[in-house]
């Protein structure tokens, strides 16, 4: 099968051209590059480019700004990038520079970043608003104001400087929710890759191995695969799984118990998030078994309510009942589901949402909710669903076969015209797929 194609450069200048068109004539937008950050003493962690600089750049340099300006006779789209140096080339890397950011990444103009100081504030000059994005960087937040500080005080001069900041990430985290047809594709790429992290660690998986060793074998995936993580992977065997946020990733699987594996990968800055549970020995307890298809019932349900139309919380409210009724039927919750379920009795064993939004982060960017009501599911937004119930290993109110089972079940789901097409459709989660496979194995 082909490569899939990274985004074109002339996807890029669509995104912003509809930025600015959004901004107005009469507004400039700043966005500076994420910085390099130490990890330890001199050792930097591996450079990883802002995404919403990504997002309308494709320049993947640090000490980098860039600037839109809509309107501007010399050029809308401006870089400040690091000029080229030989020197620092061969320790470091190769840099694009002025003439590179023209030439390869269609900036309309480029100066050194040595520069900006002078520069900016003459672009910024005769401009009424100033789109930027206030916290995500102090330092920089800092030399905007003073850029904007020394235009006031220019202007008995003539000069005149913006007067409001206004937040880009309204504007631009708008745009990010809804996927062009070159990112689903390269979302289903990483979810293809991240689908095939997962079989590989169940075939791999059995009593005796330590959780790390098996989230070796899903790096080892991502990485023959030019894929890096999207977060930390989540390798849980036991009771871990009843840690939502579990990275120690040390302990010794033991037989008898189930394995839950939170990983996803990333894939030309587009994120996969997948959650498996599986036991580890192959074959599923009859416990373990009946609280699995609980959470796969509210699995399918919330997937079955993803479509054009619906609100955001309705999967969720699908996965909720699913959990309770389920509950009820095996004695961990006692009462009348509609009545459980208003008095939220489930957070006991399901205390998060059932899911967030997928795209250049894996919990990506855009609002839940306009205003008080909560947004509507269009075509072209992609979203995780992953139910689970975690039954605390002390836990003296549910039966103690069911002590200490964490289980959870996530699928990335696009929303597409007539519904939905689930990206991580190739990781089994029927227990008799999920036996089937590791048996083979």
């Amino acid at each position: 099968m082909p490569a899939v194609k990274p985004i074109s450069r002339d996807e890029f200048a669509r995104r912003r051209r509809q930025l600015m068109k959004a901004m107005g004539r009469d507004s400039i937008a700043i966005l500076p590059a994420a910085p390099v950050r130490v990890r330890n003493n001199d050792v930097e962690y591996a450079f990883r480019q802002d995404s919403d600089f990504q997002y309308l750049t494709g320049f993947r340099e640090p000490e980098s700004v860039s600037v839109f300006v809509p309107g501007r006779e010399q050029g809308e789209y401006v870089l400040f990038v690091r000029d080229r140096d030989p020197v620092r080339e061969t320790w470091d890397g190769r840099r694009a520079g002025p003439e590179g950011a023209v030439s390869d990444f269609g900036a309309d103009c480029a100066f050194p970043i040595a520069d900006i100081d002078e520069i900016l504030p003459g672009l910024m000059e005769n401009r009424a608003k100033v789109f930027y994005t206030v916290g995500a960087d102090r330092d920089f937040d800092q030399r905007v104001v003073g850029w904007v500080n020394g235009l006031r005080a220019s202007a008995r001069h003539g000069r005149h400087p913006p007067h409001e900041i206004v937040a880009l990430e309204h504007v631009l985290h708008d745009m990010r929710l809804y996927k062009s047809r070159a990112e689903i594709e390269l979302m289903r790429e990483s979810a293809r890759i991240a689908a095939r992290a997962h079989v590989r660690a169940m075939r791999f998986c059995r009593p005796g191995l330590h959780e790390y060793q098996v989230m070796a074998e899903i790096l080892h995936e991502f990485m023959r695969s030019r894929a890096d993580i999207s977060y930390q992977p989540i390798v849980g065997g036991g009771e871990n799984g009843c840690i939502l946020h579990y990275t120690e990733n040390s302990a010794v699987l033991n037989d008898g118990e189930l394995l839950l594996i939170d990983a996803g990968c990333e894939y030309e800055y587009y994120a996969s998030d997948i959650t498996r549970t599986f036991p580890i020995n192959g074959r599923f307890t009859p416990e373990q078994r009946a609280l699995y298809e609980v959470v796969l019932e509210a699995n399918l349900a919330a997937i079955a309510a993803v479509k054009p139309g619906h609100h955001w919380n309705q999967p969720h409210e699908a996965a909720v009942h699913a959990l309770t009724a389920g509950m009820v039927r095996l004695g961990l919750l006692k009462g009348k589901v509609a009545a459980l379920v208003k008095a939220e009795a489930y957070r006991d064993f399901y205390m998060h949402r059932t899911g967030h939004w997928l795209g250049m982060d894996v919990h990506d960017v855009g609002d839940y909710k306009v205003g008080d009501v909560w947004r509507v599911l269009e075509p072209g937004m992609v979203l995780t669903i992953e139910p689970g119930l975690y039954i605390p290993p002390r836990c003296r109110s549910v039966p103690k076969r069911f002590r200490g089972l964490g289980i959870r079940i996530e699928d990335d789901v696009l929303v597409t015209r007539d519904g939905r097409s689930v990206l991580t459709a190739d990781v089994p989660k029927q227990p008799d797929e999920l036996e089937a496979l590791m048996a083979v194995a």
